[in-house]
């Protein structure tokens, strides 16, 4: 256990979730499933299970430091990865490994989202602890791939071949991002193409040499600062690293490339949490399919499918209303159908250009 590591990605902002996600106060720092615990926290409790506390390490953005210090106390200062800009994962994931092989050539490493939902915890710790031992002993870089249960076009799919490592890790043949609906339907029907979890397992070495071959660059840039890791000058390094890094994705830049890139097939109840209808079919609904959270004080007349998300003690009554989103936060009220919710990140940037960047 002493040589397994997490990074945990907690930079986004989660605009399909606004108004409740903010750009001060995303998703990720939010229960947005009325559980008791924000997505972050659910997420670092699983990952407790794993590695050991001190082996965690949370990667956001400047301003959300003061959030994962206060949802996550346990933590020390050194943990908490912050980059100055955003980059997309793989100038992040760059930082957190040269950082993890300063402390541990030896390290075992899994990356993960913190706003994903896992609904089988026992499961997940499985395969987890699984792609760790495979990923200590290989030369490999894992992907967790989830059995796909319908044609959905919002997620990158993984097709795998019948080449192994053991009996469970089967050799990517390719990557495609968010297919259109037939596609996606051509792919759930031949059987051997997973959802793209966006979790990754590997080992410091691996990776860091697949860094070396397809962004060398960037490589060079993290590697420059190996003197540098856990001592006070890093945050400054890593200000001057990050201007220097392209905007580019772990799964553009090396896991579409690599040949050494296998998937692990997996069912643990997986949810990116991406929208809101995605909340609405994970949350509990009354008998004519309302989603209310909290549920206190909303009183339906005549509505039926809707998912509604109000601040605690908010008088809501609804009168007629079918298959709408109703969110209300920070001063701004959402009614939105369910079936144009992809609508929202449109709202947020003409919202920003009326009334400014404070209700965004």
């Amino acid at each position: 256990m002493k040589n397994y590591y997490a990074l945990i990605m907690a930079g986004g902002i989660g605009s399909r979730f606004w108004p409740i996600s903010r750009t001060a106060h995303p998703k990720q720092f939010i229960d947005i499933l009325g559980t008791g615990k924000t997505l972050i926290q659910q997420t670092y409790d699983r990952f407790l299970k794993i590695v050991p506390k001190e082996n965690i390490f949370i990667l956001t953005n400047e301003s959300y430091i003061q959030l994962v210090r206060e949802q996550l106390p346990d933590l020390n200062d050194s943990q908490i990865l912050a980059e100055p800009i955003m980059r997309n994962t793989a100038p992040c994931i760059a930082y957190g490994s040269h950082k993890i092989l300063k402390l541990n050539p030896e390290a075992s490493i899994v990356v993960a989202p913190s706003d994903h939902l896992i609904m089988d915890s026992e499961e997940f710790t499985r395969c987890i602890k699984k792609s760790l031992e495979t990923a200590a002993t290989h030369d490999c870089l894992i992907s967790l791939g989830i059995k796909p249960s319908r044609p959905d076009t919002g997620y990158g799919y993984i097709q795998y071949n019948t080449k192994k490592i053991g009996d469970d890790f089967f050799m990517v043949k390719t990557f495609t991002e968010k297919p259109n609906k037939e596609l996606a339907k051509t792919f759930v029907q031949s059987g051997d193409f997973l959802w793209n979890a966006g979790i990754f397992v590997w080992s410091v070495k691996s990776i860091l040499n697949a860094f070396k071959k397809y962004l060398p660059e960037m490589n060079d840039i993290f590697r420059e600062g190996e003197a540098i890791y856990n001592t006070p000058e890093e945050q400054e390094f890593v200000h001057t690293a990050f201007s220097q890094c392209t905007n580019l994705s772990i799964d553009y830049g090396i896991m579409e490339k690599a040949e050494n890139v296998y998937v692990l097939p997996s069912e643990f109840g997986w949810s990116d949490l991406g929208t809101w209808a995605s909340v609405y079919d994970l949350s509990e609904k009354d008998y004519v399919g309302n989603a209310v959270i909290p549920s206190e004080m909303v009183i339906m007349y005549d509505s039926s499918n809707c998912m509604v998300n109000v601040p605690k003690g908010k008088l809501v009554i609804m009168q007629g209303l079918h298959d709408f989103i109703v969110v209300e936060d920070n001063n701004t009220l959402l009614i939105c159908p369910r079936s144009e919710e992809q609508e929202i990140k449109q709202i947020v940037g003409d919202v920003k250009q009326r009334f400014g960047p404070e209700f965004i």
